[in-house]
């Protein structure tokens, strides 16, 4: 087993997590099977109960693991399936170590960091790599390691230590350490300055671990001279200082690191030379350039109650995107606080409440994500009302799907009390309840999480028909309460259909609305199993049907159904062509033949001139809206992430 370190210095949010997600690609488009750990500093078992405001997501995995976001990162890059365990905290390590003690497994030993808790990370680190996740049997060749946090950080001693060990304990030949740095530039000064990859190296060093490539993050590419200064200052050799400078899309960071020759650089460390391929991308290529080059828009709307931190719903902006480039559209994500749609809003902020609704109408399809808590929750009824009067397109993800049904319960039943045990006990018509095997004491790992299976009840619903006309779909869940069965039988009735069930078929899993566009809401997370060549089939049928094109895109979804030797039945999981075959040119491309190209290659060209004919006319100077401040869509400012889309970290 081979293992490559990447680990960050001088700040925090460098973007590790999307190099080693890079690094991990570049490895596997040479023809090796990797593997992923994340490593969180942190005290928490899991990140399950931490707030999306600090941390971010909480991304889920197939076995219930809720891990850091980064794992969401790995699993999209290199369409894998980790577990849990792929994740290391100090708090597992800790709970580890002290349950051994407990059990006496040390032989009254006094136990300390060193060796029992450094022991216990590398043997957690070996016995992780084994793992296979990738669907094949056996190990893999490569294990990408990310430490979180920064150099320097006193949490992170115990596994620097550890790491450092490490290193002699698997050998030179099968370890590479990769430090992510700052380059800054001084607006002052106007140059870019080593002195804080100086430092961070050096601390690095001082510590035990000495790097074999230094990734500088920066602006623009490093200079020449700029990087002879690292080198020298560094001892790192001039050929192993990568530069990763901001570009338009995430994607290209692969690419970036590609044409500076990183794989060989680690190829040569990891005495790999000559057992490995030219790194395969064409298709990573492509889709990369097609999507700096589309310009039709698509807005969607996200009402969400952690708006002002976009790494909170991450992988539903990744899964709007993965759909987005695949119908050949321009996304524009408008935040609108949830709060801010309310009542009371409109009485004490009302400039907030006006920015909210003329986001809201003037998107081209809304989305509800999941959540926690009842702040906000009245706005995102109100949201669902809109969607659901205007025949609006309507996504809402778990909690999404829970307020839809109190919506309809109250709008269409004229229950005006219908709410969800979670917000009111005492309610008289209880819409939403707590799931009777939920924890009532115990916060962390207690919901009903990972993947489960949802049985599909009818064959002509839309949601059936996205994901293939499968007769189930297993997706990942992350929730502690559902939709009171007793009163499903009164909703559908009414109009309101639950075409998805579990196997016991008293736990509604998709619920849609009749005689709608499109009016979907569920109670899983699809955005955690949507990859940036499989996207997600119901974010790409908001998608379409934002932009006028479901009906079509469905009937092509049929046709290529039942095509001899086609691809899979599962949009899920089939995988689309993204840019012209390997003999045609992949660049420099007029950005008017690219689109139709693209469309094409997909099959969907009937569909793009369909939706040209019948798309929203959004002026050239359109303005998009952050937490209800207007900025211009053209020529927005990079503040430091690998790339901007709209304002958002891809």
């Amino acid at each position: 087993m081979k293992y490559v370190l990447v680990t960050g210095g001088v700040v925090s949010g460098l973007g590790k997590g999307v190099t080693a997600s890079s690094i991990g690609l570049l490895l596997k488009a040479c023809g090796l099977r990797v593997t992923s750990i994340k490593i969180d500093p942190y005290l928490n078992t899991d990140a399950g109960t931490m707030s999306p405001v600090e941390h971010g997501e909480v991304f889920v995995l197939d076995d219930g693991g809720e891990v850091d976001l980064d794992l969401g990162n790995y699993e999209r890059f290199l369409d894998i399936k980790l577990t849990r365990d792929n994740n290391i905290t100090t708090g597992k390590i800790y709970q580890d170590v002290i349950d051994r003690e407990r059990r006496g497994d040390y032989l009254g030993k006094t136990v300390q960091v060193v060796p029992h808790i450094t022991d216990a990370i590398q043997e957690w680190i070996e016995r992780v790599a084994q793992i296979p996740v990738d669907g094949k049997s056996g190990p893999a060749d490569v294990c990408v390691i990310e430490l979180g946090g920064t150099i320097g950080d006193i949490e992170s001693m115990p596994f620097i230590e550890a790491l450092g060990q490490f290193s002699y304990r698997v050998g030179s030949d099968n370890f590479c350490l990769i430090h992510v740095s700052l380059v800054p530039v001084l607006n002052v000064v106007g140059e870019q300055k080593t002195k804080p990859t100086q430092h961070s190296v050096r601390g690095l060093r001082c510590l035990g671990l000495t790097p074999h490539l230094i990734a500088c993050r920066s602006t623009t590419a490093l200079e020449e001279n700029v990087k002879t200064k690292v080198s020298q200052f560094c001892h790192v050799q001039k050929e192993n200082i990568i530069t990763l400078y901001d570009v338009s899309n995430i994607w290209h960071i692969p690419l970036l690191l590609r044409d500076q020759k990183a794989h060989e650089a680690i190829f040569k460390v990891l005495n790999l030379q000559g057992l490995t391929r030219e790194p395969e991308l064409e298709e990573w290529t492509s889709r990369a350039e097609i999507c700096d080059m589309l310009h039709e828009p698509v807005r969607i709307a996200m009402v969400g109650k952690y708006t002002r931190l976009s790494d909170a719903y991450l992988s539903v902006i990744k899964a709007l995107v993965h759909s987005s480039v695949a119908r050949g559209k321009k996304l524009f994500v408008d935040w609108v606080p949830a709060g801010d749609l309310e009542d009371a809003t409109a009485k004490e902020n009302p400039d907030a409440s006006k920015a909210a609704w003329k986001l809201l109408k003037g998107a081209d399809g809304v989305l509800v994500p999941g959540g926690f808590g009842d702040r906000g929750v009245q706005g995102k009824i109100l949201a669902a009302k809109y969607a659901r009067e205007k025949r609006i397109p309507f996504l809402g993800i778990c909690l999404g799907m829970q307020i839809a049904v109190i919506e309809f319960a109250r709008s269409v039943l004229g229950l005006k009390d219908a709410n969800s045990t979670e917000f009111d006990p005492n309610t008289k018509n209880p819409c939403v309840i707590f799931m009777p095997e939920g924890s009532t004491t115990h916060m962390g790992a207690t919901m009903r999480l990972g993947s489960r299976r949802t049985y599909f009840q009818s064959t002509e619903c839309k949601s059936a028909k996205l994901y293939g006309n499968k007769r189930f779909i297993d997706e990942r869940h992350r929730h502690r309460y559902e939709v009171n069965p007793e009163m499903v039988a009164r909703l559908e009735n009414a109009g309101l259909s639950f075409t998805g069930k579990d196997e016991t078929g008293q736990r509604m899993e998709i619920v849609e609305l009749r005689n709608h566009p499109y009016f979907i809401g569920v109670q899983f997370h699809p955005e955690f199993k949507s990859r940036p060549g499989k996207p997600s089939a119901l974010f790409t049928g908001l998608i379409a049907a934002a932009c006028g094109q479901l009906d079509v895109f469905l009937q092509g979804s049929e046709s290529k159904r039942n095509i001899p030797n086609g691809p899979a039945n599962d949009m899920s999981q089939r995988h689309i062509p993204y840019g012209a075959s390997n003999d045609m040119p992949q660049r420099n491309i007029p950005n008017g033949a690219s689109n139709h190209m693209f469309q094409a290659a997909c099959g969907q060209l009937e569909s793009f001139f369909q939706g040209s004919e019948t798309k929203r006319n959004v002026p050239n100077g359109a303005a998009t809206y952050q937490n209800g401040a207007a900025t211009k869509l053209a020529n927005r400012p990079q503040d430091g992430a690998y790339s901007i889309f709209n304002g958002m970290h891809l």
